[in-house]
């Protein structure tokens, strides 16, 4: 029973559905299936139950997603330790406007429990890069958001947020329950500087090429707001100051948080972070 088959199972039992789990692990979906039929006929035992749904655990793979998290866990310290001791105490995480999401609160905290030997460095990026150094080489790995050129990087979604218009309180549309992008449409919306990464920019305008005053952080996408009535944006649940209001837009797809890190990279405190965020983002 290898420890990539077990990362294999935990990953379909974790997502419950097998397309998931293979996006999650970077591999097609034929060869993950292959892996778990074989896990099964070697245990003797079914694990899944499949349906066009997705899958349940059966009894024994409720057990075995126990035992292999336990088993991980455990390899997952011993690569630490070694990589320790041999010289590499040091992670360089980055973070995109708002290091205070509660998912990277319990990171930090479960983190810092398996491994109280490490330092642990912050960056915090502004706005005008997703990657927030991480193509540059500034940081290790990234906790961020999507959309963003993805070459030469491996992304991993921990969550997907509603998304909402932030407009001032007096505004007529801040008394909706929801908008729609049309009616945004010709209001003045914020605007990131040029260069940066057009799926990123696209995104977050909505898909339209629009006017308005250039913003690099959050504090001036919010004071754009307040102080001119431009439309800004943000994923719902994000505290606001007085006088602002966020309302849900019906048609804009979710923002994708995201735990980014450089294709191939072996460091074992990278992929001890990345195997921890997935859990911890979920709470």
């Amino acid at each position: 029973m290898e420890l990539r088959t077990l990362r294999y199972f935990v990953a379909v039992a974790e997502e419950l559905h097998f397309g998931r789990a293979a996006s999650r692990l970077h591999m097609s979906q034929p060869p993950l299936s292959r892996a778990i039929r074989q896990l099964e006929s070697d245990i003797g035992a079914p694990l899944l139950h499949r349906s066009p749904a997705g899958v349940t655990l059966t009894p024994a793979g409720a057990t075995l997603l126990d035992e292999a998290r336990a088993l991980l866990d455990r390899a997952d310290r011993v690569r630490v330790r070694v990589a320790t001791a041999a010289g590499a105490r040091t992670l360089t995480v980055g973070f995109l406007g708002d290091s205070t999401d509660r998912g990277a609160t319990r990171l930090a905290a479960a983190y810092r429990g398996r491994h109280p030997g490490v330092e642990v460095r912050i960056r915090e990026a502004d706005l005008t890069d997703p990657t927030c150094g991480l193509r540059g080489g500034l940081v290790d790995v990234a906790l961020t958001r999507g959309p963003f050129d993805e070459t030469g990087l491996a992304v991993r979604e921990l969550r997907a947020d509603p998304v909402g218009a932030v407009l001032r309180a007096d505004d007529p549309l801040a008394r909706r329950a929801e908008v729609s992008l049309a009616d945004l449409a010709g209001r003045s919306w914020f605007r990131f500087p040029a260069g940066t990464d057009p799926l990123w920019q696209a995104y977050w305008s909505g898909g339209e090429p629009r006017e308005g005053p250039v913003v690099r952080g959050v504090q001036e996408c919010v004071q754009a707001v307040l102080w001119n009535g431009t439309v800004g944006m943000a994923p719902l649940g994000h505290e606001m100051p007085a006088g602002l209001a966020v309302v849900p837009v019906a048609d804009m797809a979710p923002s994708r948080v995201l735990v980014a890190w450089k294709e191939g990279d072996q460091n074992a405190l990278v992929r001890s972070l990345v195997g921890m965020a997935t859990g911890a983002y979920r709470g």
